[in-house]
């Protein structure tokens, strides 16, 4: 399960004594616990945004006046809270300030949304269509694909490079996803993929590639889309 480990500093504090905070970040993060995070700027720096009677109030600092802030965040992964618990009371700043442990949210299922994209991904080629096959794309999309030989940069090349693929088939793309990994983390996620795809050339030849994909996700709040593609052939007799 993911923890969100907020990490609050107090500005009335000697932090002269403090141990280095990077070999409980190298630690926990070779064990796999700290998935990632960062420190933040000084309440100074911070501006607090509020939206009353339709008109945005802009406030520069903190929402609210404390000696105590919030100096950064990491994300845990840990089998339970009380291996959350300890892994915060083992960060330097807990000596001197306090760390707040809240579980993320559990109603999410972003490897089944993943999943149902690539999916999607599978029926707008048998339809061949170009609109359906570009919704599961981000704007920026960076792609590699062996038909074309061409590296699109953005949605529009992308396009480009989908209408030529299949305008060379005559009929409907069989996509077969023979092996399909996915890792997900908060907002990025990597799939791996073995995929055969199968159609009738407009030159008479069949088309039977296996491919492997490797794909970047990016969340964008609603939805997952496609920022990375890279197609390259599969290794003989390697499945």
């Amino acid at each position: 399960m993911k923890y969100m480990l907020l990490v609050c500093g107090d500005d009335t504090a000697d932090a002269s004594g403090m141990a280095p905070v990077e070999p409980w970040v190298e630690g926990l993060g070779d064990r796999g616990v700290r998935l990632h995070g960062h420190r933040l700027a000084l309440p100074t720096d911070a501006v607090t945004v509020r939206v009353r009677d339709g008109e945005v109030l802009r406030t520069d600092g903190p929402f609210a006046e404390t000696k105590e802030y919030v100096a950064g965040f990491d994300v845990l992964e840990c089998d339970s809270l009380q291996e959350a618990i300890e892994a915060a009371a083992q960060h330097p700043v807990a000596a001197i300030g306090a760390m707040e442990v809240r579980p993320f949210w559990e109603d999410e299922d972003h490897e089944g949304e993943i999943r149902r994209l690539d999916a999607e991904l599978t029926a707008a080629a048998r339809e061949r269509d170009v609109d359906r096959l570009l919704a599961c794309y981000a704007p920026d999309v960076e792609a590699f694909h062996l038909a074309t030989g061409q590296e699109p940069h953005g949605i529009d090349a992308f396009r480009k490079a989908a209408d030529a693929v299949f305008a060379s088939v005559d009929g409907p793309v069989t996509r077969e996803v023979l092996e399909f990994r996915v890792h997900v983390d908060e907002s990025i996620a990597f799939g791996h993929a073995l995929v055969r795809l199968r159609a009738p050339r407009a030159d008479g030849e069949p088309l039977d590639d296996m491919v492997r994909v490797t794909t970047g996700y990016r969340n964008i709040g609603p939805r997952w889309v496609i920022a990375h593609e890279h197609v390259s052939v599969a290794l003989e007799g390697r499945p």
